[in-house]
């Protein structure tokens, strides 16, 4: 039996993946952005090992989210299913970054330097993270005339190379991101032609497999599959520059001269 938190847990591929470990006999700590997400769980609140609340385009409520985390113990495995796909226009956080900059990207490294470090760690990413523009100059598009497709697909890019960060610097946990795939949930649109269960079937694989194939780190995951993801991803100088814009948005350093500082 595994401790597993799954962020954006009360619907969609996050609600799914929880209800599929919790049946498997898994604790899973659910996440919710509000108390009214969190009410709205009814019955299946109860099989859980508990939920913990917190809007993670909130610099502060994910503050708050990792002191939660941290005090219901060290998980086993932490997946971070949450995100956010398009919006007309930017939308600010109270902090004044992108919406979708901060619950995709920022939201994840700042859980990844906060919260007790887990032995395994997934991130969502996606397909359409292949045809992002890896320029980190306007990380926040602050310049740049809104595209909400672009600021998805250059979100999506960034976490997956920090998943591959942290594969690179902590040899002591296995961290991945998966693609799920275009699914039918409330973000893909009902006419999504991907199966849903396949969506969150890998990252739940991941998270308590002992499968020698599920015990490894720093890859691109599609359906049980290892794949190419953009070039990016696996840079080293990469990694590095978008991890240090990173701590410098947040102000948490999540590395230190290749040593991990916190988590």
């Amino acid at each position: 039996m595994a401790r597993i938190f799954i962020t954006g847990s009360t619907d969609g591929l996050g609600r799914a993946c929880a209800g599929r470990l919790v049946s498997e006999g898994h604790e899973v700590l659910l996440h919710a952005r509000s108390r009214d997400r969190a009410a709205a769980l009814g019955d299946f609140a109860r099989q859980a090992a508990g939920i913990v609340i917190g809007d993670l385009g909130s610099a502060a409520e994910t503050r708050d989210l990792a002191e939660q985390v941290n005090g219901r113990g060290t998980m086993d495995a932490i997946i971070h299913n949450a995100g956010v796909y398009v919006s007309p226009g930017r939308i600010s956080t109270p902090e004044g970054h992108s919406r979708t900059l901060a619950v995709n990207v920022l939201a994840p490294y700042l859980l990844t330097a906060l919260v007790k470090r887990p032995g395994r760690l997934i991130y969502l990413s996606s397909g359409m993270h292949l045809g992002a523009v890896g320029d980190l100059r306007d990380i926040d598009w602050t310049e740049r005339r809104w595209n909400a497709a672009a600021a998805y697909s250059e979100s999506k890019l960034q976490v997956s190379a920090l998943a591959a960060s942290v594969a690179r610097h902590w040899a002591d946990v296995l961290s991945n991101s998966v693609d799920p795939g275009w699914v039918p949930t409330k973000m893909g649109g009902a006419g999504a032609p991907d199966d849903l269960a396949m969506g969150y079937d890998t990252q739940s694989w991941l998270a308590v497999s002992d499968d020698p194939a599920a015990l490894v780190s720093g890859k691109y995951w599609h359906h049980r599959r290892p794949r190419t993801p953009a070039p990016e991803v696996t840079d080293p100088e990469f990694q590095d520059r978008l991890t240090d814009r990173l701590a410098e948005l947040t102000g948490t350093t999540l590395f230190q001269d290749g040593r991990p500082v916190s988590g």
